[in-house]
């Protein structure tokens, strides 16, 4: 049996939203065993980790997630990256998550076909570390997007499959899922970058629904890249529960939105947009020309639906397609700041949106996103005060400790440390 650990002397932002209190956390096995203020917990036989007034919080959730991108420039360097090296890839970038305090991520497609469910169970068998990993599998998409170079030529990326119609997207759908898969991901509106117009709508409601049903068949959740307004509507009227980046939103969709709060999380993708608008010129993409491609109309757009559906009481989570060049892993939590910054969001409800409302993503808020008795101890020490200044959420040296299960990814530093 595992010595317990007690954190002793932290502040405790515990993921509900509620005011944060200096208090101490005892974790026995993988679980939370008591929560409370300074000196209310015996410490006797516990591992004393000493915060020193640090920050403790729940792990945290990065909803769109890509594990298996490289930091490339262009999707063309996953195709030509050999399996092996893009295997090893994926287990650093799974490594990086919980070095930032990520315990939790939903992956938004694999960039091979079984990268996200071979290392999946290899976390979950625990030869490799890395966080709660909800896995995809290639996106899927109709012949009337990606598949077409502006050229008029088409072309098939290597994470891409091409249906036509409702028949043909169940056939899809159903022969991705002979792998064990948690999501599918269905590329319903365009990319600008692509080529394609990020307004436009390139999917059915019939296609999404036969995803749906089929999926559903197999366990399988959907998730939708999806911009325009009428792909977002067609996500709600089918019932597709993750939405990523919804970047533009009538008055009527976000009605629907509003009205499907209870069973629907929005991911905005925030960073993509913000890095692809100010900082790719080293990629030759210049703030010119991403005003050009549509990108900072489209930030724009973004900024007023996200505001929105806040107000509204929907669930929006962090997670901004980090992997690319000029998104890299490691910045998971700019998307924090961005909520805070850019959404008008408090520094604690971007906290508990990646936290608790990951935990519900991943379908286990009864024991994943909060710092409560009983629940799993994923857990993040942080030399730093997060609802005063949340970038302090993305510099290693500010991560003290990360916990998951119980067990340290990264062990506290000698100094916060003492017996009993």
């Amino acid at each position: 049996m595992a010595q317990p650990v007690l954190f002793a002397n932290v502040v405790v932002i515990d993921g509900t939203g509620a005011e944060p209190f200096s208090g101490e956390v005892l974790v026995r096995n993988d679980r939370i065993a008591q929560v409370g203020p300074i000196g209310s917990i015996d410490p006797t036989g516990a591992q004393i980790v000493d915060g020193q007034g640090a920050a403790l919080l729940p792990g945290l959730c990065d909803a769109h997630a890509h594990i298996t991108w490289v930091n490339q420039a262009h999707r063309d360097a996953l195709r030509q990256l050999p399996i092996e090296e893009h295997l090893l890839a994926t287990i650093g970038n799974a490594r990086t998550y919980l070095d930032y305090g990520y315990t939790m991520i939903v992956s938004a497609a694999a960039a091979k076909p079984r990268l996200d469910v071979v290392v999946r169970d290899a976390i979950n068998d625990g030869k490799i570390p890395g966080p709660r990993l909800l896995a995809n599998g290639p996106i899927i998409t109709t012949n009337r997007d990606l598949s077409e170079a502006q050229t008029g030529e088409r072309r098939h990326f290597a994470d891409v499959e091409i249906v036509h119609d409702a028949a043909s997207m169940a056939k899809c759908v159903e022969k991705i899922l002979e792998q064990p898969l948690d999501f599918i991901k269905l590329t319903m509106s365009g990319e600008e970058i692509t080529g394609v117009p990020a307004q436009q709508t390139l999917m059915t409601d019939d296609e999404a629904a036969a995803a749906v049903h089929a999926a559903a068949k197999r366990g399988a959740r959907v998730c939708a890249h999806a911009r325009s307004d009428e792909s977002v509507k067609i996500c709600v009227r089918q019932g597709i529960p993750l939405i990523y980046h919804a970047s533009y939103a009538s008055t009527e969709c976000l009605d629907a939105l509003e009205a499907a709060r209870d069973r629907v999380f929005v991911a905005p993708g925030v960073n993509w947009l913000y890095a692809t608008c100010y900082e790719a010129e080293a990629w030759g993409i210049t703030p010119a020309k991403a005003e050009s491609l549509g990108y900072a109309s489209e930030l724009e757009a973004t900024i007023e639906t996200v505001k929105a559906l806040h107000r509204r009481g929907v669930r929006v989570l962090p997670g901004g397609d980090y992997g690319f060049a000029w998104c890299p892993h490691g910045t998971y939590s700019r998307d924090l700041e961005h909520f805070v910054r850019l959404f008008g969001f408090t520094p604690m409800e971007a906290i508990v949106a990646a936290t608790r409302l990951g935990a519900e993503l991943l379908g286990r808020p009864h024991e994943l996103g909060l710092i409560k008795r009983g629940f799993l101890a994923d857990l993040v020490l942080v030399a730093g005060d997060p609802l005063r200044d949340i970038t302090v959420l993305q510099r290693r040296d500010s991560i003290s400790a990360v916990m998951k299960d119980g067990v340290f990814h990264r062990e506290p530093k000698r100094d916060l440390r003492r017996a009993a």
